[in-house]
């Protein structure tokens, strides 16, 4: 977010001052949905109040989730080239960081904010009406050269079955 925002969304001032965990305190997480702001929750650590109270073991949490979070996302990659939800397995690794570290969290509400714009635009009458026509041509020239392949060639099957 920049400062033009955030002072049109009534959300301006000063930085929140961060906690020895590297959370920040104080801040809230907004999601706007339609020009209406809500309030989510802030950012910074999800551990339950005993691992936040020993600073070992909040160490430890962190290092846990970081791993765990390491693992789904280099599968979410794994999962680009080959079959398998590979976007959805990443912001899912995107999402276990985001329990634990705030520029996860950030990651997270960008991305979010990002495809909710595109879901507006697309459902935008003209943005509709350029991709109906868009689909309709290609549709239109798929047939147009299977037409042809098909007259030249015949439909001819790949493999032999004559019994």
């Amino acid at each position: 977010m920049n400062a033009e925002s955030d002072a049109r969304d009534g959300i301006g001032g000063a930085a929140a001052p961060a906690t020895a965990a590297g959370g920040v305190t104080g801040k809230v997480a907004p999601d706007v949905t339609e020009g209406v702001v809500k309030e989510g929750r802030a950012f910074g650590s999800r551990a339950p109040g005993f691992v936040k109270a020993s600073r070992t073991l909040h160490v430890s949490w962190q290092v846990g989730v970081f791993v765990v979070g390491l693992a789904v996302v280099v599968g979410g990659i794994i999962m680009l080239p080959l079959p398998g939800p590979g976007w959805l397995v990443i912001f899912g690794g995107m999402a276990i960081w985001a329990t634990e570290f705030v520029w996860a969290q950030l990651v997270l509400h960008w991305t979010r904010r990002k495809v909710t714009e595109a879901a507006q635009k697309a459902l935008d009458p003209k943005v509709r009406r350029r991709n109906i026509i868009l689909t309709v041509t290609g549709l239109v020239i798929i047939a147009v050269l299977v037409g042809i392949y098909v007259w030249k060639f015949g439909i001819v099957m790949p493999w032999k079955i004559h019994e």
